[in-house]
C-alpha cells in the first residue's frame, strides 16, 4: 500500500559539489549540522540503521577499494556548480549530490541524458499522436530538434535563467517540448494541473516567476487571461491546441511559436546548454495541496536523470536497443509519478510514447490501449478501479455458463498467482488452461493482450483490485515515493514482488526508519540520489522535510520485514488519535469496509479527538460522460447489488430518502462484521452514514490525482459530523 507520491545501505562518501577541488572539499561535510549539511557517518545513526543487503563477509577488499576509488574519480570529474549545503530553497541555488558508493554514478544534465539517447536511439520512433484518425510518429532525433527549437523560440520571447515555462493542458508532444526546451534553454520547467481553477493557476504560476505559460486551449487560456494582470514576470502565452480564437498581444499559436526563435545563433543555445549543471535546478513539481498551499518541490539535473536511469531499471523496463518498451501517456504530467514514467524515463530507455486523447480518463483510454497494445503501462489506483468496474459490469452481462466460466478461470489464476508470488515458477497446466481460453481474452478486452509490466503508484492500492487483477493473471507492481523523492523511492517488479508490501528500495537508494514503536513500525525516511533540493521559497517546510543530516521524512508509517521490503500502515498525519488516546490508522478499517460491500465508492473514517469512531459512505454511482461529476444513477454494479438485496433502488437518492431497509441492513452487517475483527474496542465504527453524492475532483472531496482530500472533506460535511457525537 502506499501513500503518497504520491508513484519505485552502506555509509559512504558524501560528495562536495565545487567545480574545483571536489575531494579537497570533502571536509565540508563534517563540520557542521547547519543547513543540512551531513556528518560523514551519518548514514549509520538511524535507530535500526539503514536497511541494506548485508554485504557478503570478508568482501574483497581490492574491490572496495576500487569502488571507492571510482567514487573519487567521478568527484574528481564531474563538472559541478559550487554548494555549501544538501538543501535551497532559492530556484538559482546548487546543492551538494549524495553521490556515494551505492550510487557512484556519473551526474549529468537533462540535455546530456538526451544526447546520449540521440545517439543510441536516433532512428527510432519516440512520440506518437493520434491526428485526423491516423498515429503520426517521430524519431528521437526529430523530436531532439524540435526542443532545440522550442528552446529558441523561448530565448527569443526573453526566458530568464532559473525562471519557469509553464505548462497547463493535457499530454501532447508539444507538452514534452515545452518543457525540455525551457530546460534547454535554461528556464525551469513547471506543469499546472488542468483541473486547476484561475486563482491556482495564478499562485503556481507568480511562486515560480513564470516568464511563459503554454496552455492547451481556449479553456484554459482564459484562465490564464483573467490572472495575467498579476503575474509581473509573464512575457507571453503559447497555445499549442486548436486555432487561436483571438488575435492578442504576446499570445501566439503553436506553429508560430516554433518559428520564433529560427534567427536565435546555435551558440547562443549551446552557450547556455553547457552552462547548465547536475546539481541546478531544473523541474519543479506543485504538491497537490492536499494539506495547506501547493509546495514547489525543486528537482535537480540530477534528480530528474539518476531517477529515470534507477527507478525503472527496478521496474525491468529495456532499453530500446534491447526492446523497445511502449506505454500510452494520460496521467496528469504535472505529478511526479507520470512525469517520471511517461517523459523522463522515455527518453532514457528510448520508448514509444502514444499520447492519449484528452478525454482519456472520461471513458476513451480503453479504446487507446486497445489501438495501441502496449508493453507496459502505469495507472492510479482509482484508474485500476474503474478498469475493473468496466470488466465486472462487462461479466454481469454475460450468460450464466460464461460468467461462470470466468469466475472459474479467474479463481484458478488467483490462486496460481498467490501460491507462487515471488517466484516465476511452474505454474499448473489448469492454469494455463484457464489463461488462454478466458483471461487473454479479458486481458484484450483492456487492451493489454502485449502488456508485460503494470504499475500503480500516486495512491495506495486497495487489497481487492490487487486481487481482482491477480485474477486476469496481471500483477500490479506497487511504487511507493512522494514528489520530494522525485517519484518512487520502493519498486516492486519481477523481481521484488511480495502482497501486501510496496516493494524494495530502489538500488542506489536507501531508507531508514524513525522512531520505531514496540511493533517496530516507524516513520519511513529517505536518502538517495533522488532526494529533492528543497521547497521553492519556503524555507521552514524545506527543514521540516529533511532531518539535520538530510534525510527525507515521508510522514509515513511504516515497517520493513527481514526480505526488505516495505509496508506501508498509515499517514502521519491521517492517523487518528482518539480522545481515548488510541492511535488508529483510517485506511486499513476503510479497506476492510470497502472490501465487505462491493457498493461502496469511498469510505472516510472519522473519530481525531472523538470519543469513537463513525464514517462518512458514498456509494458507487455513474459519473456525467463531460462534467464527470457524479450523478444520482447508480453504477451498474452497485444497481445489481441492491436487487440481490430485493431492493429495486436505482438512484443514490432512493436508497438515501427512504434509507432503504435492505441496503441499510446490508450494510449495518458488513460493519458490524469489520467490528468483529477490530483488535480493541476503540477501534470499531460506532456510527455512519451515506452522503448523497460520491466524491470527486470537480467536487473538491479528491485531490488531481484522485486522492482523497481528507481536510476537505471534514470542512465539506461538518453538519453530518458533528450529528454523530451529539449527545
Amino acid at each position: 500500500m502506499h501513500t503518497h507520491t504520491h508513484t519505485y545501505v552502506a555509509a559512504g562518501i558524501m560528495a562536495s559539489c565545487c567545480e574545483t577541488s571536489q575531494l579537497a572539499d570533502l571536509n565540508l561535510q563534517e563540520k557542521t549540522h547547519e543547513n543540512g549539511e551531513i556528518p560523514r557517518n551519518s548514514l549509520d545513526s538511524s535507530p535500526q540503521g539503514p536497511m541494506t543487503d548485508p554485504k557478503k563477509e570478508g568482501e574483497d577488499q581490492d574491490a572496495s577499494q576500487a569502488q571507492r576509488r571510482s567514487v573519487e574519480e567521478v568527484l574528481a570529474s564531474a563538472v559541478l556548480a559550487p554548494a555549501q549545503s544538501l538543501w535551497t530553497t532559492e530556484a538559482s541555488n546548487s546543492v551538494l549530490l549524495r553521490i556515494d558508493e551505492d550510487c557512484p554514478e556519473e551526474p549529468v544534465t537533462v540535455h546530456q541524458m538526451f544526447m546520449a539517447s540521440v545517439q543510441r536511439y536516433g532512428g527510432v520512433f519516440a512520440l506518437a499522436t493520434k491526428k485526423n484518425e491516423k498515429w503520426e510518429k517521430i524519431t528521437f532525433s526529430d523530436y531532439y530538434h524540435c526542443c532545440r527549437k522550442a528552446a529558441k523560440s523561448f530565448l527569443k520571447l526573453g526566458l530568464e535563467r532559473f525562471h519557469s515555462v509553464a505548462i497547463l493542458g493535457f499530454n501532447s508532444a508539444e507538452w514534452f517540448m515545452s518543457a525540455i526546451g525551457g530546460i534547454f534553454a535554461g528556464g525551469i520547467m513547471t506543469g499546472i494541473y488542468a483541473t486547476n481553477s484561475p486563482e491556482a493557476c495564478h499562485y503556481v504560476a507568480s511562486d515560480s516567476k513564470a516568464n511563459i505559460i503554454v496552455v492547451e486551449n481556449q479553456k484554459q487560456l482564459d484562465k490564464i487571461l483573467q490572472i495575467k494582470e498579476q503575474l509581473p514576470h509573464l512575457k507571453a502565452i503559447v497555445q499549442y491546441s486548436e486555432p487561436l480564437q483571438n488575435k492578442l498581444p504576446n499570445l501566439y499559436s503553436w506553429e508560430e511559436f516554433m518559428e520564433l526563435g529560427l534567427e536565435v545563433p546555435d551558440k547562443e543555445l549551446d552557450d547556455i546548454i553547457s552552462s547548465q549543471r547536475p546539481n541546478q535546478c531544473c523541474v519543479l513539481i506543485y504538491t497537490s495541496g492536499t494539506t495547506g498551499m501547493p509546495k514547489g518541490v525543486m528537482l535537480s539535473h540530477d534528480n530528474i536523470t539518476w531517477t529515470a536511469i534507477h527507478a525503472s531499471r527496478a521496474g525491468d523496463m529495456q532499453p530500446a536497443d534491447t526492446k523497445q518498451e511502449s506505454l500510452v501517456s494520460y496521467l496528469p504530467l504535472s505529478h511526479i509519478a507520470a512525469q517520471i514514467y511517461d517523459l523522463w524515463t522515455g527518453i532514457q530507455w528510448g520508448e514509444l510514447v502514444y499520447f492519449a486523447q484528452p478525454d482519456a480518463l472520461k471513458g476513451s483510454l480503453i479504446g487507446t490501449l486497445k489501438e495501441v497494445r502496449p508493453s507496459s503501462h502505469m495507472g492510479v489506483p482509482r484508474v485500476w478501479e474503474k478498469m475493473m468496474e468496466k470488466i465486472k459490469e462487462g461479466i454481469s452481462q454475460c450468460g450464466y455458463m460464461k460468467k461462470k466460466l470466468v469466475a472459474w478461470a479467474m479463481s484458478v489464476s488467483l490462486e496460481a498467482n498467490q501460491r507462487c508470488a515471488n517466484k516465476d515458477g511452474e505454474k499448473p497446466f489448469l492454469f494455463a488452461l484457464a489463461d488462454g481460453l478466458v483471461l487473454e481474452k479479458l486481458r484484450a478486452e483492456l487492451g493489454f493482450s502485449c502488456c508485460q509490466k503494470f504499475f500503480s503508484g500516486a495512491a495506495p492500492i486497495g487489497s481487492e483490485t490487487v486481487q481482482f487483477f491477480l485474477g486476469l493473471n496481471i500483477r500490479l507492481y506497487e511504487a511507493y515515493g512522494m514528489s520530494e523523492s522525485t517519484g518512487p523511492h520502493f519498486m516492486s517488479g519481477p523481481k521484488a514482488y511480495k502482497l501486501p508490501s510496496c516493494g524494495k528500495v530502489v538500488p542506489g537508494c536507501k531508507c531508514k526508519l524513525a522512531d520505531i514503536d514496540s511493533e517496530g513500525t516507524g516513520e519511513v525516511c529517505f536518502w538517495g540520489r533522488n532526494v529533492f533540493m528543497g521547497f521553492l521559497n519556503m524555507e521552514d517546510k524545506t527543514r521540516e522535510a529533511l532531518d539535520e543530516e538530510g534525510w527525507l521524512r515521508s510522514g509515513d508509517l511504516g515497517k520493513v520485514d527481514e526480505e526488505g521490503f516495505l509496508y506501508i500502515t498509515g499517514r502521519i498525519k491521517e492517523l487518528i488519535i482518539t480522545a481515548g488516546g488510541e492511535n488508529i490508522p483510517p485506511v486499513p478499517i476503510e479497506d476492510a469496509v470497502k472490501k465487505e460491500l462491493p457498493i461502496i465508492s469511498n469510505a472516510m473514517l472519522i473519530g481525531d479527538k472523538r470519543k469513537f469512531l463513525s464514517m462518512l459512505l458514498t456509494l458507487k454511482c455513474l459519473s456525467n460522460p463531460e462534467s464527470m461529476e457524479p450523478m444520482d444513477d447508480l453504477s451498474l454494479e452497485a444497481v445489481e447489488f441492491c436487487q440481490h438485496l430485493g431492493s429495486q433502488a436505482t438512484k443514490v437518492s432512493d436508497i438515501t430518502s427512504s434509507r432503504d431497509n435492505a441496503v441499510y441492513q446490508s450494510i449495518h452487517e458488513a460493519i458490524n462484521k469489520v467490528n468483529s475483527r477490530a483488535t480493541s474496542n476503540a477501534q470499531r465504527i460506532q456510527k455512519w452514514t451515506i452522503l448523497p453524492r460520491d466524491f470527486s475532483i470537480s467536487g473538491g472531496e479528491l485531490g488531481p490525482t484522485m486522492k482523497l482530500r481528507r481536510p476537505v472533506v471534514l470542512k465539506m460535511y461538518h453538519s453530518e459530523i458533528e450529528n454523530f457525537y451529539k449527545e
